[in-house]
């Protein structure tokens, strides 16, 4: 068991390889929540499984791997859901697992969320409002990370972000932000983008990967437009369009292309040098690693 102090805040967090442990992001009160009267709720059972609703006070999750296995890159993941709510396992933990048996160190960033007034879809939604905080958040928690890289055996070079849908929208904030020394080191956007004014973009970027349905009726505009304006501005995103799987496919099977995204995904990571090459299998049927 290993215990990592958290310093002038007085926060600490104890946990093993293979566990999970919470803290806090912001040092003492969150700011704009002291007068707030939501109060966190967690739904199971949904039609996205697990969801979260009316976070005031943004945490991350962490999920540390093996210190032999770990590649010493970082991924914090800011589930989608309208920023009203949080697909906290299919689009949050569930993925976190997955990168840490990879050797990757995953924080789950549970974000400060607007409230939820209504049943369903909220309609005529201001996503730049409603996204504000979570994007603060996701900022902080690059921040943070950063800040803590030796005690969690993480590089603070190789910190990224990865959103999905609205969470997309907070990884772009944090992606966008003007102070270039805070951005992530890289950006992976899942049927994500800017939803409400389309941002500016800055001259030069950390490396960006992008990935959607063509028969995702949600998002696919806005991410399309998110696309075109970064390739205005001279980036070179890494895509991925699916034929199939909807909008909020996150770590769901459904028999269609999109299961592939997150393999996708960590091969750009091994391209990029983020992490080790995907194992592949020789012609003799053992695992290689694609290196010699």
């Amino acid at each position: 068991m290993r215990q990592i102090t958290m310093g002038a805040a007085g926060m600490f967090i104890a946990c093993c390889a293979h566990a999970q442990a919470t803290v806090k992001i912001w040092p003492g009160p969150t700011p704009r929540t002291e007068h707030s009267a939501q109060h966190e709720q967690v739904v199971h059972g949904t039609p996205v499984g697990t969801v979260v609703l009316g976070v005031t006070t943004p945490t991350l999750t962490a999920y540390l791997p093996e210190r032999a296995q770990a590649t010493g890159t970082s991924v914090i993941i800011a589930p989608g859901g309208y920023c009203v709510a949080l697909a906290i396992d299919a689009e949050g933990n569930d993925v976190a697992r997955w990168l840490q048996q990879r050797g990757i160190a995953a924080f789950v960033l549970k974000y400060r969320l607007k409230e939820k007034k209504q049943q369903g879809i909220p309609r005529n939604l201001d996503m730049d409002a409603a996204c504000k905080d979570g994007i603060a958040d996701a900022i902080q928690a690059i921040k943070l990370v950063r800040q803590h890289a030796a005690q969690w055996n993480i590089a603070p070079t190789k910190v990224g972000i990865l959103g999905f849908s609205a969470g997309g929208m907070v990884a772009s904030g944090a992606l966008l932000q003007p102070e270039a020394a805070a951005r992530p080191n890289f950006a992976a956007l899942i049927y994500g983008a800017p939803f409400g004014a389309m941002p500016t973009i800055p001259s030069q970027l950390p490396p960006v990967f992008m990935a959607w349905a063509q028969d995702d009726d949600v998002a696919r505009a806005p991410v399309v437009k998110f696309y075109d304006s970064l390739m205005a501005a001279g980036q070179k995103p890494e895509v991925h369009i699916y034929s199939g799987g909807g909008h909020g496919f996150g770590m769901r099977r459904q028999g269609t292309s999109s299961d592939h995204w997150i393999d996708d995904f960590d091969g750009w990571l091994a391209a990029q040098g983020w992490t080790k090459p995907p194992a592949r299998k020789t012609k003799h049927g053992e695992r290689a690693t694609g290196r010699s």
